[in-house]
């Protein structure tokens, strides 16, 4: 596993394909982002076009959500403007999206044709003083967690690059290892009352029903927010992702928090964890072997 002076790898590339002006692009790094690393490619940029780097500003938000979604379904969440406007924002999401699965599948040859792309977003809003509930407060370190979107052990590998066109880095604290954290935090995991994810289904609070691993999952992400000591004098290190650099984890699996920053692109991928290069080293399956039961309904 990831050791927290060496979580972020770096490499050279700068072609989000195999280009063939680079002389050894990166691939076959799944050990690597399945251990916990952040793999980083500080020349690996996303590049706008004139016309639309007047979509770095805030305005292009319609304000009710902090990002602008581009959803699986080819939908537009989150933007203001004319149809126009949001033809050509919908336009970049897309563009960038098509990339990062360019990267993902040059990255991973493991993962070919079994990662899912689902929703690709723009972040224009400004980390510092957004206000939300502690819960959503992504200044502090958690792993991701949906309290309304199960997963099912299903991994989240996400791809983020950072857009700023004044300088600013995107800033992150990383956490410690995760199994460390697991252990951690065990002895406070509560098991889930039965019956309460039927009940969550039916009043629509979910959009699916919730499985005992995203039960547990949410509460490690609850209480590890939850808990300001934990904050302050757990292991961490701060990271900076420079405008024009590309970073690529397992969201589900590294201790984060972002800082600062405003202007950055994303794309979320879906993985099956038997379909890992090395499947026990999933949340899922270390969750399991801790609490020694299944976590997921039987097939």
């Amino acid at each position: 596993m990831a050791a927290l002076d060496d979580i972020v790898r770096t490499f050279p590339d700068s072609a989000w394909d195999a280009a063939p002006s680079e002389r050894a692009p990166t691939t076959g790094v799944e050990h690597l982002l399945e251990a916990g690393h952040v793999l980083c490619f500080p020349q690996l940029a996303f590049v706008l076009s004139e016309r639309e780097r007047r979509f770095l500003t805030p305005a292009v938000s319609d304000g009710k959500a902090k990002n602008i979604s581009l959803r699986d379904d080819g939908s537009l969440r989150g933007a203001s403007g004319n149809a126009q406007d949001q033809n050509e924002l919908r336009d970049m999401i897309a563009r960038f999206s098509r990339q990062a699965q360019t990267l993902v599948d040059r990255l991973f040859p493991h993962y070919r044709g079994r990662l899912r792309a689902a929703k690709a977003s723009y972040r224009p809003m400004q980390v510092e003083g957004r206000q939300s509930s502690w819960r959503k407060d992504d200044t502090r370190l958690h792993v991701d967690a949906f309290p309304s979107n199960p997963v099912h052990g299903v991994r989240l590998l996400r791809v983020f690059t950072n857009i700023n066109p004044a300088g600013r880095p995107r800033q992150w604290r990383v956490g410690e290892p995760f199994p460390e954290f697991l252990q951690r935090f065990a002895p406070r995991l509560t098991p889930p009352v039965p019956g309460s994810a039927a009940v969550l289904r039916a009043l629509r609070i979910t959009k699916s029903q919730r499985t005992a691993y995203d039960h547990y999952m949410l509460q490690l992400h609850d209480k590890m927010k939850a808990d300001l000591a934990y904050q302050r004098t757990a292991p961490q290190r701060d990271v900076d992702f420079a405008p024009g650099t590309t970073w690529v984890v397992f969201s589900d699996q590294v201790l984060h928090a972002v800082m600062g920053g405003q202007y950055m692109m994303e794309q979320t991928f879906y993985l099956e964890p038997r379909h890992q290069l090395y499947p026990h080293t999933a949340p899922l399956k270390l969750l399991e072997d801790l609490l020694g039961k299944a976590l997921l309904p039987a097939a």
